[in-house]
């Protein structure tokens, strides 16, 4: 076999092997302790996270049904690091659980169909790959199994997925009876005005805009983010929705670029829908779970912004913001993980005065939510400033305008959340937390890296450089 299969593939082979070995420790005889399992799993993790940096080469196989380029490696990468973050964040709540190489198992097979996804250049490729990554997850937003909420959350994931799936393959149905084709590029010369082909890519457009929690299509997320462990909301959060962003971007520009008058106007419609309710309902919650969700759908709408200026600014501030948003999500979910797992409280008002009991988780929690509103000197800061400069690539500034105005109402429910942890008082505050090393030690990475992220200009130009090659 040819050594360039193994170097092309090499994300998801490796991903096969840590399976694997999960695997075998789980039929082994001799029961390995929680603890020890966890910290073996984590090495396997950060190996392969220092392994994807190594080794990488661009090339195409199975007749060019899956590309691997340095961008394709770099959102690999990216994915790869969010999840080991959450791995690390979740050693509070994994210790206790008895069905952790389940866990993993299913966690890295949706991680191996985000992969498949993101290297396909075929569509019926990308949809197995979408299969894969969707259907682990139900199963993984059940995992308190003992909680009504957790299977409550599965069922209507498994259902809007299933909804949205067989929106998005119909619509990949039209598109082949318009152009004959399934591969991307012999989709793109072939696409025309003609009315079918429109409502394929409007089909398309809406099974999409379900996998991202866009407005109206976000229905399902609040009560799935509730209802899941933490650390599979985390998941869901950062992980699964970047990846189908970075799909969506590579999609949008590439196979559909023809069409660009048809689907700006819908983005233009849909990024303004998903800023406002997304704010309007992230004012109204109490549970932070929830909070998150609507917060999410709000950064989508930005996002989405970005994306509306066609250009390779576009795409390369799309990675940059999905970078700055594992470590800015990824630090708020982390707390509210720690929390959760060993106080059991999720809700805003039991934060009320977390500083006198817990500083350090406070500090923490406070730099992750100045990041996810844009406060300076953060690096959301940064990363919402080059969506909208790159949205304004198409003159549209009431589009901007709307943007920069949501930006100012989420700062009100941003700093609510820090005003309860400075100022509110609390009969029955947060006792102190006892934070494990492992947790904390992802919670360090998060704060360094909202910081560093946007101080560091070599991290956008490096990003840009690998789209303009």
């Amino acid at each position: 076999m040819d050594n360039n299969f193994f170097t092309l593939m090499k994300f998801e082979l490796l991903l096969v092997v840590i399976i694997f070995i999960l695997l075998f420790l789980k039929l082994g005889k001799n029961k390995m302790p929680t603890v020890s399992l966890l910290h073996i799993t984590n090495g396997l993790l950060l190996i392969n996270l220092i392994a994807g940096f190594f080794g990488n080469t661009d090339g195409n196989l199975f007749a060019n049904m899956f590309r691997t380029t340095e961008l394709i490696v770099l959102e690999k990468n990216i994915l790869n690091f969010g999840v080991f973050i959450i791995s690390l964040q979740s050693f509070s709540y994994l210790k206790e659980h008895k069905h952790v190489t389940e866990f993993y198992i299913l966690l890295l097979s949706t991680l191996m169909g985000m992969f498949f996804m993101i290297s396909s250049q075929n569509i019926f490729m990308f949809y197995l790959g979408l299969e894969l990554s969707t259907i682990p997850l139900a199963a993984l937003s059940n995992f308190d199994l003992e909680k009504r909420r957790s299977g409550e959350a599965a069922m209507k994931y498994i259902i809007s997925s299933a909804f949205s799936s067989g929106i998005l393959l119909f619509g990949i149905s039209l598109l082949y009876g318009a152009t004959g084709s399934i591969n991307f590029s012999e989709i793109t010369p072939l696409l025309t005005t003609e009315p079918l082909t429109i409502f394929s890519f409007v089909l398309l457009f809406a099974g999409f805009a379900f996998k991202i929690s866009a407005v109206p299509f976000h229905l399902w997320t609040a009560d799935v983010y509730e209802g899941s462990p933490v650390p599979v909301t985390s998941y869901l959060s950062v992980i699964s929705k970047g990846a189908i962003l970075f799909v969506f971007v590579s999609v949008l520009y590439s196979v559909f670029q023809p069409l660009f008058e048809t689907w700006y106007n819908v983005i233009y419609l849909i990024s303004i829908l998903t800023m406002v309710i997304g704010n309007l309902f992230a004012i109204r919650q109490n549970n932070l779970k929830r909070f998150l969700a609507f917060s999410s759908i709000a950064q989508v709408g930005f996002i989405l912004v970005g994306i509306s200026g066609n250009s390779p600014e576009g795409t390369a501030s799309t990675i940059y913001f999905i970078l700055i948003y594992i470590f800015s999500n990824l630090g708020a979910f982390g707390v509210i993980s720690i929390v959760s797992a060993l106080k059991g409280k999720e809700n805003m008002d039991d934060y009320k005065g977390f500083y006198k009991t817990n500083p350090v988780l406070t500090w923490i929690f406070t730099i992750s939510l100045f990041s996810l509103a844009g406060i300076p000197p953060t690096a959301g800061f940064f990363g919402k400033f080059f969506l909208i400069m790159a949205g304004a690539g198409q003159g549209n500034y009431i589009l901007i305008t709307i943007a920069a105005l949501n930006m100012i109402i989420s700062l009100y429910y941003y700093l609510k959340i820090v005003k309860a942890m400075f100022m509110d008082t609390n009969e029955n505050p947060i006792s102190t937390i006892k934070t494990d090393l492992i947790p904390l030690t992802a919670l360090i990475i998060c704060v360094v890296g909202i910081i560093i992220t946007g101080f560091v200009g070599g991290c956008y130009e490096y990003i840009y450089s690998l789209i303009t090659i």
